[in-house]
This record gives C-alpha cells, sequence and structure tokens, in this order.
C-alpha cells in the first residue's frame, strides 16, 4: 500500500474529484482528514471510508480562512502525530458566460480563489512538513 501510515489533508473532498482522491488514499492505506464547506457530504464520505476499512474524519473548514486552515493542520497533526500530504480541489467560483459579457470581478474571482486558497494551504503544510523532516 503505497500510502500506509502516512496522514493527508484533502480540500474540498466533498466534491466528487476530492471525494475519489480520498478514496484512492484511504484504499492505499493513508488515515484522510476530509476537509470542505458541507457537513453532509464530508460525513457522508467518511462513513463510506471507515466502511471499506479505512480512516476517514470529516472537517468543515473553508480553505479560503487562513485562522481555520491553520488550526485544522494543527489539529491533524496534533491527533495524528504527523502530515504527508496536503491535496487542495476547492471548487473555485468559475463564472461560465461569455467572455464579452464577463465583468473583471467575474474573471478574477477563480484566480485569487486559486492562488489564495492553494497559498495558504500549502503553507500551513510546509510549516510542519519541514519541522516533522522526510518521511
Amino acid at each position: 500500500m503505497l500510502l500506509e501510515g502516512k496522514v493527508a489533508i484533502v480540500y474540498g473532498a466533498g466534491g466528487p474529484v476530492g471525494g475519489a482522491v480520498s478514496r484512492a488514499f484511504a484504499l492505499e492505506g493513508a488515515r484522510v482528514f476530509l476537509a470542505g464547506r458541507s457537513e453532509a457530504p464530508l460525513a457522508r464520505l467518511a462513513a463510506e471510508i471507515r466502511a471499506a476499512g479505512g480512516a476517514a474524519v470529516p472537517a468543515v473548514v473553508d480553505a479560503l480562512d487562513e485562522r481555520r486552515v491553520e488550526e485544522l493542520v494543527g489539529a491533524v497533526v496534533e491527533r495524528a502525530g504527523r502530515l504527508d500530504v496536503s491535496f487542495n480541489l476547492i471548487s473555485l467560483g468559475d463564472v461560465q458566460r461569455p467572455l464579452a459579457e464577463l465583468s473583471l470581478e467575474d474573471f478574477l474571482r477563480p484566480v485569487e480563489t486559486a492562488m489564495r486558497s492553494h497559498f495558504l494551504t500549502a503553507r500551513a503544510a510546509a510549516r510542519h512538513m519541514v519541522r516533522q523532516g522526510p518521511a
């Protein structure tokens, strides 16, 4: 099992792609922390992973909230003792409209969302990963 003994956080785990990644990580032996903004899909996914013999813990977190991301990563490391994978699959909120009808704000929103969430989640993980050293 490729991820045996590893700990992963999957942001956007409640969505179809995030759910598939979370299932795959658990199938490969990772203890998966499922992060997202909606409790119900995270709880369903955690129950599904556990029923299949995996380890999953849901956490309602907005990956755009710096404080909540830092708290989640700290709680995961405290509970699991380490963090090996931080995977961000959050929805970017892009607007599907012809370019000629798109406002600058609608164009920039997914870019800003992607940059902010990837920066916050990667930085929070890196702070712990650097301290823990190689796996």
